[in-house]
């Protein structure tokens, strides 16, 4: 049973929480937090029973086998570097980090802990149709490119509109729609077709500063991919990878839930499973697999595809934001 400690006491934790128990693999058993009191609040309903407001302290505890973080993403690399050095298995929400500085740091700090493991929760590739959707490209006879749409109003938009400067909506914890949604797209894109040539981005900036949403244009040697991401309003259009005749149509680029194949001559014909209620299962069973065997050669093999994987849509989203001239805090370290 793998010991599992979280940093972060929200909802995406508490999603990660149930998926991890309902795997049969982890249990939960320490919670950080800026206080105690509200470490005690989230963990004991959840069985744990370590509780503390000491980052270093959390790490060096033998109680714990691996953490999942979930704090702001400004955070990830200060933790995730602890956690590295304490020789646990590190899970980190998505964005891993802040910049791809920053994921080289990580690697080269892997190297010096073996023992340690590093994951991105990027949900979606470890869900069965993200692999039947790569599986159905390479049946395309021609790919002739993609649009990817994700925009999905924050609720914490209302409060930057009355004037206000919520995490997720602030370069100081390096925020922004690019950082969020964007990350779902960006490992699509790398994840089905590799590392584009070149890439542009145009985005459309909040009060704050940090990107509402934007349009990318990654170009490939015979093809482009349009992604579209937003945290300002609401898009029900369906995404799309173009053959030549045929097209792939998928509800959401992060969700995955419904995904069709339309032939050449129009006919469609419904490719997806039915996911599970909880997206994040098929993550905390991937993760609990290398964690709990690391020599197996295919769990060896998997957990470094995955790593190059998490420092190709790092590289990538920090060459976007490039273009799109937003610039963090950490970027200037």
């Amino acid at each position: 049973m793998i010991k599992l400690g979280i940093i972060g006491t929200n909802w995406i934790t508490q999603q990660f929480i149930d998926a991890a128990h309902a795997t049969g693999e982890y249990k939960l058993t320490a919670v950080y937090s800026r206080t105690v009191e509200k470490a005690k609040d989230f963990g004991k309903p959840n069985g744990a029973t370590i509780f503390s407001d000491n980052l270093d302290e959390f790490f060096a505890n033998d109680a714990l086998d691996a953490v999942y973080i979930a704090s702001p993403n400004s955070l990830h690399f200060e933790q995730a570097m602890l956690g590295i050095k304490n020789d646990k298995a590190v899970i980190i929400e998505k964005p891993i980090v802040a910049n791809i500085k920053q994921m080289e740091i990580l690697r080269e700090t892997l190297e010096q802990h073996p023992q340690s493991r590093l994951f991105e929760a990027a949900r979606q590739i470890h869900q069965p149709n993200f692999k039947i959707i790569k599986n159905q490209i390479s049946e395309l006879g021609r790919i002739q490119g993609a649009t990817l749409t994700y925009m999905k109003y924050s609720s914490r938009y209302d409060a930057v509109l009355a004037g206000q400067e919520p995490n997720v909506f602030t370069l100081k914890f390096a925020g922004g729609a690019l950082q969020d949604l964007g990350v779902y797209v960006a490992y699509d894109a790398v994840g089905w077709f590799g590392m584009p040539d070149d890439v542009a981005y145009y985005p459309t900036l909040a009060p704050t500063r940090v990107d509402g949403k934007g349009v990318a244009i990654l170009r490939y040697p015979e093809f482009d991919i349009t992604l579209n991401i937003g945290k300002t309003s609401n898009s029900y259009l369906p995404s799309e990878i173009y053959g030549l005749k045929d097209t792939i149509v998928m509800s959401n680029p992060a969700d995955l839930e419904t995904v069709s194949y339309h032939d050449v001559e129009g006919h469609e014909t419904l490719i997806s499973e039915k996911p599970a209620d909880n997206p994040m299962i098929s993550e905390a069973a991937d993760f609990a697999r290398v964690i709990n065997d690391p020599q197996n050669e295919k769990n060896d093999q998997d957990y470094w595809k995955w790593l190059d994987l998490s420092q190709n849509v790092a590289k990538l989203l920090y060459n976007l934001r490039q273009s799109g001239k937003i610039v963090f805090p950490d970027d200037k370290k």
